[in-house]
């Protein structure tokens, strides 16, 4: 990312707050995903480094684990400073912070840590930001779309080729780790989240992680995976039956829930657009798989039709039956119907849509 960058999305950030000076980010084991959000940082843990936001100015602390990684990924318009052990780094801090309005991420910041930081520093009151920076992370510019177009085109692919490793006895941890490696070979700096792979019955359980079950012929196979590039994430899911003779009643049954799910996933893509609530759209799915069929599979479509995507997988509120969200353009949402039966197995298909003036399009 270039300062200019870096800049427009601390403006954006700050649209969205009233009454603050300055914007405190503190990543704690694992990074504070707006700290990445805004640095664009693709490297380096940053444990516990801190980002601090003026109107128009960024300052990063870190160790000297990451203090190069830093210089070198920055523009020159970011300051970095040097956490070092003689603690000089904490009047800077402290110059920054002294008597201010400090808006804080309270959904991320651990209350310990917060506490800490708000005695040390002689904070003036603090503010909790993170709806803020939701709304903030919720459209995309085009930079973001473009890594999460390529994180999707990488899990397209690896979909299609994933195909020609069924094989009978596998088992669904050893599917899994055959996804994670052609996505990688494809590309992908790692999973978006831990690969889901379901094997007959086990497609019935919409979050069932990979274990032992061994593929047989006949089963569903449902595998729900994504790619990341450049710290932005993909969402899909489809589903297979495993080589099952097709004029076979058991056949036709699996084969008339996947054909069910994907016409709930092309009505409700037809009825997005520009103003419409999250959870008109989950609606026209769910009615749809509710009445079809005399309603035979009325409650099995057990979760939210979708959610947004971008640094984190679930990044911010989507289709579900309680989103009052407006859609607005350039915002990125899975869709993914399902329809979920104990004891038979499932099916769900997921893809990821942009807004766009015109309705949406499936990326």
């Amino acid at each position: 990312m270039d300062k200019d960058e870096i800049t427009l999305r601390i403006k954006k950030i700050f649209s969205y707050t009233k009454n603050i000076d300055v914007i405190l980010l503190i990543n704690t084991n694992y990074p504070d995903p707006n700290f990445l959000y805004v640095t664009g940082l693709k490297s380096g843990l940053f444990e516990y480094s801190y980002l601090i936001l003026e109107k128009e100015k960024a300052t990063v602390f870190t160790s000297s684990l990451e203090y190069e990684t830093a210089i070198e990924s920055l523009p020159k318009t970011v300051e970095v400073v040097l956490m070092d052990i003689k603690g000089e780094f904490r009047s800077k801090i402290s110059s920054l912070l002294k008597d201010k309005s400090v808006g804080t991420n309270d959904f991320f910041l651990p209350i310990g840590l917060y506490n800490l930081i708000k005695k040390r520093y002689s904070i003036k009151e603090t503010t909790d930001v993170s709806q803020a920076l939701e709304k903030a992370r919720l459209v995309k510019d085009e930079l973001e779309i473009s890594h999460i177009k390529k994180a999707v085109s990488i899990t397209k692919w690896a979909m299609l080729m994933i195909q020609k490793e069924f094989k009978q006895g596998m088992t669904e941890a050893e599917l899994a780790a055959k996804f994670d490696n052609i996505s990688a070979t494809l590309g992908s700096s790692g999973p978006s989240f831990q690969t889901i792979v379901c094997f007959g019955k086990n497609a019935a359980l919409p979050h069932h992680f990979p274990d032992n079950t061994k593929l047989k012929k006949g089963d569903l196979i449902l595998i729900d995976a994504g790619a990341k590039i450049n710290n932005y994430c993909s969402d899909m899911t489809r589903t297979f039956i495993f080589d099952e003779k097709s004029n076979s009643e058991d056949y036709k049954a699996k084969e008339r829930i996947i054909k069910v799910v994907k016409e709930a996933q092309l009505k409700a893509i037809r009825a997005i657009k520009v103003g419409a609530k999250g959870s008109n759209i989950h609606k026209i799915a769910a009615d749809y798989i509710d009445t079809i069929d005399d309603g035979y599979y009325k409650g099995k479509f057990t979760h939210a039709l979708g959610h947004s995507i971008g640094i984190e997988v679930h990044d911010g509120p989507g289709f579900s039956p309680g989103s009052n969200q407006p859609l607005k353009p350039n915002m990125i949402i899975t869709v993914e119907p399902g329809i979920y039966i104990p004891g038979f197995g499932g099916a769900r298909i997921e893809d990821d849509i942009i807004i766009t003036k015109d309705g949406a399009e499936v990326l």
